[in-house]
């Protein structure tokens, strides 16, 4: 009878994020009515208790130190800038400047942690430029909109760090384990790009004026704000110097140093950076401390216990339990934004996935991976929605220009599901 209770709480909460109801109160009320109907245990002192438990972690102050450093590069000239350093050396690619979107987006990747952010950063420099030059629409949109996920995959990720969070794995070895499966679906994407210009060499532009190595070496100098930025913060990190949380702080003094540097930081700039930043960590942290409060009472109720027990009973293989899981978060994600995937889900499935010998680590690079693929399927596309924006055309027509892109990411977890020391290498020998 308890466990038709709680299935009926799982349609309850799905009605109410189906409502427009903000999906933190979602979560806080069906946990609370779940506690009240379900368990003996105070609903009150619980919620206060697992509120702030899930809300005053030390390694979650990452958070929106990354977000504050995002929004302060976004609205600096360090983008523009890097637009002037790349292009002189990817003017004699096959598809020339749509590598921008990808290498760009890869850059920027890893200076933001945001999947938002790198779409309307190098959105909002590439496509005019590109469309002024004559590239076609569709695969410069296409490819921006797949591009841009990797602010998710490549460190620093903010979704990696609310993963780790929530599974207890180290931040650090979350962040490592996502350079090389990023850079692999960046180089997927430039090989797409690749292809596609081979065989529509009349859609493709002239190349600009040729430039000798010493010209693009001197333009490269555009470069090397941006990629001091990566070095302190990644560096920190990666040399064990920093802890997450101290490289992002880090991060955010050198964005501010950066910024006022080329003269784009102003007060007004300030501000509206650190209140942005504020607005998000406040709506990630009330999904935060709903998801936690929900994850105890579903435990009060034996849910995540019994949903272990039914999919073992499927006797499933790894593989069609990832082909399933797969199937599971993009779904999912077509309704959610990739946080409250993240939060909603890891409690319960981290029995199943551990009993399956999936290592932790692998998990949580191939769940960013699958929210990734979220990001560019409707109806809740997050970067469908950042290019919508900036193009005004229809969510659906920029999901068809992102449909290879799509593709192309289903490839890259079946890379690191046969491949798995792609993501674990790194973790293993630094």
């Amino acid at each position: 009878m308890d466990i038709v209770i709680a299935f009926g709480l799982i349609v309850l909460l799905f009605a109410a994020l189906g409502s427009g109801l903000w999906i933190g109160l979602s979560l806080l009320a069906v946990a609370l009515l779940g506690m009240e109907l379900l368990s003996a245990r105070p609903a009150g002192d619980s919620m206060a208790l697992t509120i702030w438990g899930s809300t005053s972690s030390w390694t979650l102050t990452a958070l929106p130190l990354f977000l504050w450093m995002g929004e302060i590069l976004f609205r600096s000239k360090l983008s523009d800038s890097m637009f002037k350093g790349l292009a002189p050396w990817l003017d004699r690619l096959p598809g020339r400047l749509l590598h921008i979107n990808v290498v760009g987006c890869t850059i920027f990747a890893a200076i933001s942690g945001s999947s938002a952010a790198t779409c309307a950063t190098i959105g909002k420099i590439t496509l005019p430029e590109l469309k002024k030059r004559g590239y076609p629409d569709n695969i410069s949109v296409g490819t921006l909109a797949g591009a841009g996920t990797l602010g998710l995959l490549i460190p620093p990720s903010i979704i990696m760090i609310v993963y780790g969070v929530a599974a207890n794995v180290s931040i650090a070895k979350l962040f490592l384990a996502g350079v090389i499966p990023g850079l692999m679906l960046a180089a997927l994407f430039m090989g797409y790009i690749i292809v596609w210009a081979l065989f529509n060499k009349d859609k493709v532009p002239a190349a600009d004026v040729r430039m000798s190595f010493g010209q693009k070496i001197h333009a490269s100098r555009h470069l090397i704000p941006v990629v001091s930025l990566i070095v302190v913060v990644l560096g920190g990190i990666y040399s064990g110097i920093a802890t997450a949380t101290e490289a992002a702080a880090l991060g955010v003094a050198g964005s501010l140093v950066l910024a006022a540097i080329e003269g784009s930081l102003n007060w007004v700039k300030f501000r509206e950076g650190l209140v942005a930043a504020c607005r998000i960590y406040c709506m990630i942290g009330l999904i935060l401390a709903g998801a936690a409060f929900l994850t105890l009472s579903m435990g009060f109720i034996g849910l995540p216990r019994h949903l272990a027990e039914f999919i073992g009973a499927l006797n499933l293989s790894p593989f069609m339990l990832m082909l399933g899981l797969i199937g599971f978060f993009i779904v999912l994600g077509c309704f959610l934004d990739g946080i409250s995937v993240v939060v909603l889900t890891i409690a319960v499935l981290l029995p199943t996935v551990e009993a399956a010998g999936f290592d932790l680590i692998w998990f949580g690079i191939f769940i960013v991976l699958v929210v990734e693929m979220a990001q560019i399927t409707p109806p809740v596309g997050f970067n469908l929605f950042v290019i919508q924006g900036l193009t005004r055309r229809e969510v659906t027509w920029i999901a068809r220009t992102a449909l290879p892109l799509f593709f192309l990411m289903i490839v890259a977890v079946l890379i690191t599901y046969f491949f798995p020391d792609v993501v674990l290498w790194l973790p293993r020998h630094m």
